[in-house]
């Protein structure tokens, strides 16, 4: 053998030891450089489904309760008395589609109380419990302390973007950022389906999501993500990020930093999960890590000096705070708000829902869809049907 030849032998045989030895001393290139996590790279990982054992049982007879554990959840849905046409749309769709089979409670809840109208409606439609909740003053309204000059200034800012100059729409975005689950209603529960007015439920929804997310240590369930209006939140990730200089602790390990940012958390990308629908665990949002964090969102006046919506502050809670394996994306629930809808993926999904959707309409890999991004930070490989 020519000497070029033994030093190549050399140099192979010190690489391959160096590889054994940093694989039994060091875990995570263990792990990197396996035989199984290189062939993940090449193929595709598939979606994680709610398996067979958190759907009704066959032969199911709707006319009786069915006797299996329940969760510790409830609908909920924040509403105007003006909003009761819709409201009663929306509640129709999702009993028909779910609660009819599973019977989870209601919440109603309303900066005004709710009109006799409106609770009579609405609770001939559900075969269940349902509460009408006022919601406190100060959790609704606008801080005193807020500058309204410096607030008016902002509103007029954006009244390019829908809903930049409402002060309504800010409240609300305040509220199910930062107090909704310590409404006095929401206390006893643990996890919740939030509904929206005249929102679209496509297919039979047969299974337990609360019970798969509870067994299976879930804190945040999505249908739909897209990008944020950047205007909107001009120093919301500034504000975060100075936040997480004053407590690292509260940055959870494995998180999901790699879906909303692009350079290891230098900037925001704007991906955030559509909030109008969430299945979620309160107890986290309860939870020191996310209290203290929307209390220093609040200090900061963005909800209003700006137009921070809930949907990016929950999607940044859920991602900095959870690990990334306890975000779950429900490929099964064909869910619309107008003018946006998620159709399953999965041609077996969409059958065994009997959906009434297109899956061509679906927004999923729309140019303004974040789905994409999710993927890849998951490892799915999406397959058109």
């Amino acid at each position: 053998m020519s000497p070029v030849g033994r030093y190549v032998v050399l140099v192979v045989f010190i690489l391959i030891s160096l590889h054994f030895i940093l694989s039994f001393t060091h875990q995570e290139y263990g792990r990197a450089t396996s035989i199984s996590n290189i062939k993940s790279k090449f193929t595709s990982n598939p979606h994680e489904y709610v398996p067979d054992k958190y759907y009704i049982p066959p032969n199911f007879n709707a006319s009786k309760p069915l006797n299996v554990r329940r969760a510790n959840a409830t609908m909920v849905m924040l509403a105007r008395n003006s909003d009761l046409d819709n409201a009663v749309r929306s509640v129709r769709r999702i009993q028909d589609r779910f609660n009819s089979n599973f019977r989870y409670p209601w919440v109603f809840l309303n900066e005004e109380p709710f009109t006799d109208e409106f609770k009579q409606r609405i609770s001939n439609i559900i075969d269940g419990e349902v509460q009408f909740g006022l919601i406190p003053h100060d959790d609704w309204f606008q801080p005193d302390w807020i500058d309204e000059e410096k607030a008016a200034a902002g509103r007029k800012k954006l009244e390019h973007v829908i809903y930049g100059s409402s002060v309504s729409y800010r409240n609300m975005c305040r509220f199910n950022s930062r107090t909704f689950y310590r409404h006095e209603l929401m206390q006893k529960y643990k996890w919740y389906w939030r509904v929206e007015p005249d929102v679209h439920f496509h297919c039979d929804i047969d299974f337990d999501p609360f019970l798969y997310m509870e067994d299976n240590n879930k804190v945040y369930g999505f249908t739909i993500t897209m990008y944020e209006y950047r205007s909107t939140i001009e120093t919301l990730w500034e504000t975060t990020k100075d936040f997480l200089k004053q407590h690292p602790e509260h940055l959870a390990e494995g998180n999901a930093m790699g879906f909303i940012s692009d350079d290891g958390g230098e900037e925001y990308n704007l991906c955030h999960f559509w909030s109008n629908f969430e299945i979620a665990d309160m107890d986290f949002w309860r939870a020191p890590a996310y209290t203290a964090y929307v209390d220093y969102l609040e200090a900061s006046g963005g909800f209003y000096y700006e137009r921070w919506g809930d949907a990016p502050v929950h999607s940044i809670g859920a991602v900095l705070f959870a690990h990334k394996d306890q975000i779950h994306f429900f490929d099964e629930i064909g869910y619309e708000h107008a003018p946006y809808q998620h159709c399953p993926r999965e041609k077996k999904s969409w059958e065994n829902g009997r959906c009434g959707c297109n899956p061509s309409r679906s927004f999923d890999y729309d140019g303004y869809s974040c789905l994409k991004k999710w993927d890849a930070f998951v490892g799915y490989q999406h397959k058109p049907w």
